[in-house]
């Protein structure tokens, strides 16, 4: 008789704690820029966060039954890579939404491939990894692959321009090649280089340079480029302890920007309280140490690899987007995972919930 498989309760059941937050306070932050701004039902945002959350669970629930050993087929994460750098060009020539092209439509549905690259970076490098990992420190053997597909990804996304998740690709890179067993004094060689490119890469710009200035010191223009943190830091300092109460915020009323996507945990913060925005950090908690469980109880090399990235995905976003609120690092548009309104986003973390699912139980089934 086959053994059945048995999934992680405890990370399914935090990932479906986010999932009724997001519910909540989708709604609750955008209600009325529905009404006002956009002149259409309340509960607009809502619909359309519900519809991507069925797509997405729907997904998820697939994924969780598709051995993740498939991944590893050549054909299989070869092809993935290719489809999402052929998207990133093809992104590039959408129409420009707030100067960026980093989305466009499919059948009138809009797609974000840098998300899908995320996704796609994590299974390819886990792919190679395992295969080369045996001369992980032999970096004319291990890397090449990496290098090629990961720069050519992480240079269509910068162009869009979307430096946050370009960083983030680099972020989850550096971190599934440090588990695989890359040498520290690698590490500190590629992390002494790097520092350097990315702050020509910051202070080239001239509105990145901008925003610098404001995370150094918003007050010097808070009608401006330190009006968003500023209005989180109040969001945030209002809510105190217990909160005002669901759906009596004052900061999401046209003082917030974007207050149902990137900067809705400040109205988490303000309406719920710190208990509330506590509550949803140690979800994120949860998903990082069931994650990484999972990494070290995985069956194989790729298994734990892929965990290791895709827990990554999901937390390290998280930890960017909650300190980008709280005013630790200059302001980017990042939506915070399983919460914020946004459909490729949410589909995809809940696409790698269910991988992340699946090597849980063959995690299980080995034991």
């Amino acid at each position: 008789m086959a053994r059945k498989l048995k999934s992680d309760k405890v990370l399914f059941l935090a990932t479906l704690l986010l999932l009724c937050l997001s519910v909540v306070m989708v709604y609750s932050a955008s209600a009325q820029i529905a009404l006002e701004r956009f002149r259409q039902p309340a509960y607009l945002f809502l619909t359309k966060q519900l519809l991507w959350m069925a797509l997405g669970v729907a997904l998820m629930a697939i994924v969780m039954k598709v051995d993740y050993r498939t991944y590893r087929q050549p054909v299989f994460f070869w092809s993935l890579a290719a489809v999402v750098v052929l998207a990133l060009v093809a992104v590039l020539f959408s129409p420009p939404t707030k100067g960026a092209s980093r989305w466009f439509s499919l059948g009138g549905i809009g797609i974000q491939p840098s998300e899908m690259a995320k996704l796609a970076a994590v299974v390819f490098i886990a792919a190679v990894l395992e295969r080369r990992a045996h001369r992980i420190n032999d970096l004319g053997y291990s890397m090449p692959p990496i290098a090629l597909v990961l720069g050519v990804m992480v240079a269509l996304v910068y162009v869009e321009p979307d430096f946050g998740t370009a960083m983030a690709i680099m972020l989850i890179a550096a971190v599934m090649i440090f588990a695989a067993g890359l040498s520290y004094a690698y590490l500190v060689t590629l992390t002494l280089t790097a520092g350097p490119v990315i702050a020509i890469l910051l202070l080239r710009t001239p509105y990145r340079r901008e925003r610098l200035q404001a995370f150094l010191d918003p007050w010097s223009d808070p009608l401006h480029q330190g009006f968003q943190i500023i209005q989180s830091w109040i969001a945030i300092g209002s809510g105190g302890l217990w909160g005002r109460g669901l759906m009596s915020s004052v900061q999401k009323l046209f003082y917030l920007p974007e207050p149902h996507t990137d900067f809705i945990y400040s109205v988490i913060a303000e309406e719920l309280g710190l208990l509330g925005a506590t509550g949803v950090l140690l979800c994120f908690c949860v998903i990082a140490w069931r994650g990484f469980r999972t990494a070290v109880t995985a069956p194989d090399a790729f298994g734990a690899l892929l965990a290791v990235g895709l827990t990554t995905m999901i937390v390290a976003q998280a930890l960017l987007n909650m300190s980008v609120v709280l005013g630790l690092l200059p302001t980017k548009g990042i939506p915070l995972p399983l919460v914020s309104a946004g459909g490729s986003s949410l589909v995809i973390n809940l696409v790698g919930v269910g991988v992340l699912l699946n090597v849980s139980q063959q995690a299980s089934a080995a034991t």
